[in-house]
């Protein structure tokens, strides 16, 4: 372990001296206190080094410990339901440890090594093995089963297997003889660099949709499994509620929640919800397929930097696995803003706004992380990551670099206005800012999985409301009157569209979550109300006898009807006809 000395302290930026045999990213212990940093930048034998804890108290002459190792992750049973900071380390066992606060210097390994776990073996000794192959499994909660893979870069022949029973994370559960001669002993645990993306066999094109279960999302606006999105919205616009609900309702077999830079009470909230929520899928809690980062707006700075790549390498672990897994980083901005700070410390030339030129690149560094992949090994398994990031535009002003960054880089784009949100419209996605590329390319799985007619009804719901936008103008130049009955009636229309179906109550049991089945029937009735109302007008219907069916008051309760009830759609398309065809008939 090489040793060098500090010799300016710049809030969490350390310059030290005596570093020539170190190496960039390496992790370093600072001072006798043992705070954990990294070298960011090295001239000469001078190491400029970005420490995840407090450094007040710290002066120039104390020692700075080198590892020799990159900033990595522990990999193994036991990251499932844990509760990490940004640099992965257990904030319930350090709360354990010394209380509620944090202690500088404190040392405690990511996966519990006291613990032990039941390992059910799944190859025989003589067997060839290659990295990403399955040793044996560990049923680490009661939805999830790990899988203990060999290590990326490793195969050879099975010298050893572990018998069934209990072992912990150090111990090991087989040998393997390389192709050296030599034999590796492996255990239920890996480390991997957080800033190395984990290695795939190939990269697949996203053809499936993450089902959300929110209105605007599945319909409009859908992403892929494997896909990636942003999330910009100025404050108070629900960039945050959009998360949790993609968290708790996305059909994803793990999510890993990266609270970055975010207030201290929103992820209480998050750390109340989950473990309280019953996950629709499997009866059970949320939190027995979760893993959280925490990350608080009043920890050290520099550990922001790290929490987004901490959390991706966990997702590209449980990916490789076979699983589909969702990576929420709320939100990127706090993210950036970290490397702002850094960056002006290492008193590198600014790019816009202040931000690092390299800050395009460092967020593509970690959107392309996602994908679908067809994982190492022989058994020919897929998994996916989809990511989807919040962005916080400082006053909602899209045209931010972050923002900018980012768009450049996703494919869905779920644009929060704030008017919506003032007006309580929820999620406040809009609409006619709001655009999905996945649109074409997943059509084909809707009208094969759902409705042979899903693409047409959401194309007729994107016109409708666009052309909302356009009528409304006409509106406020020359007033209603100047509109054909037509016309109102696709006001009226784009109307329902908006409340019965766009708008959602995250909070309500029965509207939090609908599926893609129900959502059909939803927007087939309204466009059916279009079209047999356009008929009426034509048969000489005045627009108030359309629009005052009382079928209406149905339609408008559609978003209500249970998941188990689905036959009621049934009846209000009957009553939509037999009400339309009286008026046609002049009965009405």
């Amino acid at each position: 372990m090489s040793q060098g000395r500090i010799i300016k302290v710049a809030g969490p930026l350390i310059i030290a001296e005596g570093m020539a045999d170190a190496r960039l990213f390496d992790v370093v212990r600072v001072s006798e206190r043992g705070l954990i940093g990294e070298i960011i930048e090295l001239r000469g034998d001078r190491a400029s080094i970005q420490v995840y804890e407090e450094t007040a108290g710290l002066g120039p002459g104390e020692p700075v410990y080198s590892t020799g190792s990159a900033l990595s992750v522990e990999l193994g049973p036991g990251l499932i339901e844990s509760i990490f900071d940004g640099i992965q380390r257990p904030l319930d066992r350090i709360r354990d440890q010394v209380g509620d606060r944090i202690a500088r210097g404190v040392q405690v390994p990511a996966l519990n090594r006291s613990k032990k776990w039941q390992f059910h073996p799944r190859v025989e000794v003589g067997a060839s093995v290659t990295a990403g192959d399955i040793l044996g499994i560990v049923n680490e909660t009661t939805v999830v089963e790990h899988r203990i893979m060999v290590p990326p870069k490793v195969s050879g022949v099975v010298q050893w297997i572990a018998p069934e029973g209990e072992y912990t994370v150090e111990e090991p559960i087989a040998k393997v003889k390389l192709a050296d001669g030599t034999e590796k002993e492996l255990t239920l645990m890996q480390r991997w660099p957080v800033r190395i993306g984990r290695p795939y066999a190939e990269k697949l094109a996203p053809t499936e949709p993450m089902v959300t279960g929110q209105r605007i999302i599945d319909a409009l606006f859908p992403v892929a499994k494997g896909g990636v999105a942003a999330v910009p919205g100025p404050f108070g616009s629900g960039k945050t509620v959009v998360q949790h609900q993609l968290a708790k309702w996305a059909d994803a077999d793990i999510v890993v929640y990266i609270g970055c830079g975010e207030r201290g009470n929103e992820m209480t909230d998050v750390l109340n919800e989950f473990p309280e929520l019953r996950d629709p899928r499997t009866g059970e809690s949320l939190m027995k397929r979760t893993v959280l980062i925490a990350n608080t707006s009043d920890m050290p700075v520099a550990a922001r930097e790290a929490s987004i790549y901490t959390g991706i390498t966990i997702a590209e672990y449980f990916r490789d696995m076979g699983y589909k897994v969702a990576v929420m980083a709320d939100s990127t901005s706090r993210w950036a803003e970290a490397l702002r700070e850094m960056s002006g410390r290492l008193e590198e030339m600014p790019g816009e706004e202040g931000y690092p030129a390299y800050l395009s690149s460092r967020l593509a560094e970690f959107y392309e992380r996602a994908g679908w992949v067809r994982t190492l090994g022989t058994e020919n398994r897929s998994g996916a990551i989809t990511a989807i990031g919040a962005v916080s535009p400082p006053g909602g002003d899209f045209s931010e670099p972050v923002s900018q960054a980012t768009l450049r880089i996703v494919k869905v784009f779920w644009g929060l206005s704030a008017s919506l949100a003032y007006a309580r419209h929820f999620p406040a996605i809009d609409w006619l800012q709001s655009y999905s590329l996945y649109v074409d390319r997943i059509g084909e799985w809707y009208e094969n999985n759902v409705a042979p007619e899903w693409t047409r009804l959401r194309t007729e719901f994107m016109r409708i409301l666009s052309q909302e936008a356009e009528l409304n103008e006409i509106v406020r130049l020359v007033g209603i009157d100047a509109l054909s009955w037509r016309d109102r009636l696709t006001l009226e229309v784009a109307r329902s569209i908006r409340e019965d179906f766009l708008h959602q109550n995250a909070f309500d049991d029965i509207d939090t979550f609908t599926s893609l089945t129900k959502q059909h029937r939803m927007m087939r009735i309204i466009m059916q109300f279009y079209e047999k109302g356009n008929q009426a007008l034509d048969a000489g219907a005045t627009l108030s006898e359309v629009i005052g069916l009382p079928v209406r008051e149905q339609i408008g309760r559609m978003k209500y009807i249970l998941e188990s009830e689905l036959e009621k759609f049934d009846q209000i398309e009957a009553e939509l006809s037999s009400q339309m065809a009286a008026l046609v008939e002049g009965e009405v």
